[in-house]
C-alpha cells in the first residue's frame, strides 16, 4: 500500500513535468483557443491539456502499477480512451460539430461494452425488486457513458473549473470504492485516485490565470474515464450504488439537466451552446473568476459529502437527504437565474405562501401598521430638520 501511495504521488510530478511540453505542442499543432463571444479568455490559449493527463495516467497504468490491473480490460479501455483523445484532439484543432463528437464517444462506448465487457447487467431497486436487464443493458450503458462524458465537457468553461470539480469527484469515488462498495474490484478505486493525482499535477497550470486549457481532449477524456469507473460499481445496480455516482457528479449533471430544460423552454436546440451555465450566472452576480471557481468547488464538496452521508444513512434518511438536496438545488438554481428570469416556480410559490401567511396573521398587520407609522414619523422629522436648517 505504501509503494502504491508513493507511485500515485509520483504521477502528480510526472503530469506537472509533461504539461509544459504539451503546451508547446499545442502551439505547433494549432490547438489554440481564440477569444470570441462564448469564451471567457481574453487572449489565445493553448488547449489539448488533457493529453498530458492521458499520457501520465497511462504511464501509471502500464509502468508504475502494471501488476494491479487485469490485462484484457486495461488494453480495451486504452483503446476506447484513445478514440476519445483522438476525437478531442481533432475538435481542439479543427472544431468538430456536436454530432461528430457524439459519434466519437459512441464508438468508444461500443469498445467499452463489447471488448472490455464493462456494462450494467442487473437492477435491484426499491419497489421494482431484482431485475435482469437483458438487451436493455446495451442502451443504458451507452446512455450512461454519453451523458457523463458530455456533462463534464459542458462545465469546462472557466480556468480550473472542470479539473477541480472532477478531482473532488474522483477522490470521493476512490473513498467510496475503498470503504463502502463491495461490488468494486480493488483496482478501480486505485484508478480513481491515480486519475485524481494526474489532475492535481495539471491544476497549477490550469487554475486562473491559466497557462493551458483542458480542451475537449481533456474534458471528454476525464468524463469518459469517470463514466467507465462508475460503471464498474454499477455492474449489479442497487439503489445506493446508482445514487452515489449521481450525487458525486452532482455539479456537472445538474448543470447539464438545467441547460437542456432552459434550451427547451426557450425553444432552442438542446445542443446549441449558450452563456447561461452555472459559472456564467455566478459571474453575472458579481463574483470574480477565481471566486466563481472556488464557489463551484464548494458546491461539489457538498454533493460529495451528501453522497458519503447516504452510504451510512438508513433508507428513510437517504430519502430525506435526496428531498432536501433537490429542494436546495432548485432554490439555488432559481435564485441565480439558471433557467432564466421568468422561470422561478419554487420562489414564486414560496412568495405566495409567505404573503398568505402574512394576510392571515393579525400580528403581521399590526407590525406592518407600526412600521408604516414609524416610516411616516421619520419622514416628518427629516422635513422638520430640513426646515430649521434652511
Amino acid at each position: 500500500m505504501f509503494q502504491t501511495i508513493v507511485k500515485i504521488f509520483l504521477l502528480v510530478i510526472i503530469t506537472a513535468a509533461i504539461t509544459p511540453f504539451i503546451r508547446k505542442l499545442a502551439f505547433v499543432l494549432g490547438a489554440v483557443d481564440n477569444p470570441n463571444a462564448r469564451r471567457i479568455n481574453k487572449k489565445p490559449m493553448p488547449t489539448i491539456g488533457g493529453l498530458a493527463i492521458f499520457v501520465a495516467f497511462n504511464i501509471g497504468e502500464f509502468v508504475l502499477l502494471r501488476k494491479d490491473f487485469p490485462t484484457h480490460e486495461l488494453f480495451s479501455v486504452l483503446l476506447a480512451s484513445s478514440v476519445i483523445i483522438l476525437t478531442g484532439l481533432i475538435d481542439d484543432i479543427l472544431e468538430l460539430k456536436p454530432r461528430q463528437k457524439m459519434f466519437g464517444i459512441f464508438i468508444a462506448s461500443l469498445v467499452v461494452y463489447f471488448l472490455a465487457g464493462i456494462k450494467v447487467r442487473e437492477l435491484s431497486l426499491p419497489l421494482l425488486g431484482h431485475l435482469q436487464l437483458g438487451w436493455w443493458s446495451f442502451p443504458l450503458t451507452i446512455f450512461w457513458i454519453l451523458a457523463l462524458t458530455n456533462a463534464v465537457n459542458l462545465i469546462d468553461g472557466l480556468d480550473g473549473l472542470a479539473t477541480g470539480v472532477t478531482l473532488i469527484s474522483l477522490v470521493t469515488m476512490g473513498i467510496v470504492g475503498f470503504f463502502f462498495l463491495k461490488s468494486w474490484q480493488h483496482y478501480v478505486p486505485i484508478m480513481c485516485i491515480m486519475l485524481a493525482a494526474c489532475l492535481l499535477g495539471f491544476l497549477p497550470y490550469n487554475f486562473h490565470p491559466a497557462k493551458i486549457f483542458l480542451g475537449d481532449t481533456g474534458a471528454l477524456y476525464i468524463g469518459f474515464m469517470i463514466s467507465v469507473f462508475s460503471l464498474k460499481g454499477l455492474k449489479n445496480v442497487t439503489f445506493v450504488s446508482l445514487l452515489v455516482p449521481i450525487l458525486i457528479l452532482g455539479v456537472p449533471i445538474t448543470d447539464t439537466v438545467y441547460a437542456m430544460i432552459r434550451r427547451k423552454l426557450n425553444k432552442k436546440n438542446i445542443s446549441q451552446a449558450d452563456k447561461h451555465h452555472l459559472h456564467h450566472q455566478l459571474m453575472r452576480m458579481g463574483l470574480t473568476h477565481r471566486q466563481t471557481v472556488l464557489a463551484i468547488y464548494g458546491i461539489s464538496l457538498i454533493f460529495s459529502f451528501v453522497s458519503l452521508l447516504s452510504l451510512v444513512s438508513p433508507r428513510w434518511g437517504i430519502w430525506l437527504l435526496i428531498l432536501g438536496l433537490l429542494f436546495a438545488v432548485e432554490l439555488f438554481v432559481e435564485t441565480i437565474g439558471l433557467l432564466g428570469e421568468k422561470y422561478k416556480p419554487l420562489l414564486h410559490f414560496l412568495q405566495r405562501t409567505i404573503n398568505k401567511m402574512e394576510r392571515a396573521d393579525p400580528e403581521v398587520k399590526v407590525r406592518r401598521l407600526n412600521r408604516k407609522n414609524t416610516d411616516k414619523k421619520i419622514y416628518v422629522d427629516i422635513n422638520v430638520n430640513l426646515f430649521y436648517c434652511s
